[in-house]
């Protein structure tokens, strides 16, 4: 048997080369998916969040002056806004698997998180179900986002 044979028959059989095993780019699912989903949602809880900002005409709280955009919820719901179509948009990319849309995302779960810090004094638990997202968003794209070496 030829040293040829011999490798078609052990990539056939799961031997040395088990790329297609261990190559995130040859898989559907997994953490990228994972990724995609959680800033396509925090994207659309930030549309949520927007529309609810443009329409509220109740009373706000109190210390809401010391917030970092002071009592202006008009400026809260246009932050929001793009906040969301960022994270709209990184998912979108990162669900058709573009390489581009790792730093993209990175950048949008790094703004999901801080975004979700302006709301920590008033809505701590919420806030920081924003932030532990952020983090798994994070993690996802940094540790299991790259190409795999060939």
């Amino acid at each position: 048997m030829s040293a040829t044979q011999s490798t078609g028959q052990d990539s056939a059989a799961g031997g040395n080369d088990q790329r297609w095993l261990t190559d995130d780019t040859w898989r559907p699912g997994g953490w990228l998916v994972f990724a995609g989903t959680v800033l396509g949602l925090a994207g659309l809880m930030r549309f949520v969040d927007a529309i609810w900002a443009f329409r509220y005409s109740g009373a706000l709280p109190d210390d809401l002056q010391d917030g970092l955009l002071s009592s202006n919820l008009t400026a809260y719901a246009w932050a929001w806004l793009m906040v969301g179509v960022i994270l709209v948009i990184a998912s979108f990319l990162l669900l058709v698997r573009s390489q581009i849309a790792r730093w993209i995302g990175i950048a949008a779960a790094v703004v999901q998180g801080l975004s979700a810090m302006t709301w920590m004094p008033y809505y701590p638990v919420w806030s920081l179900v924003y932030v532990g997202m952020a983090v798994l968003v994070l993690y996802a794209l940094l540790a299991h986002g790259g190409r795999q070496a060939a």
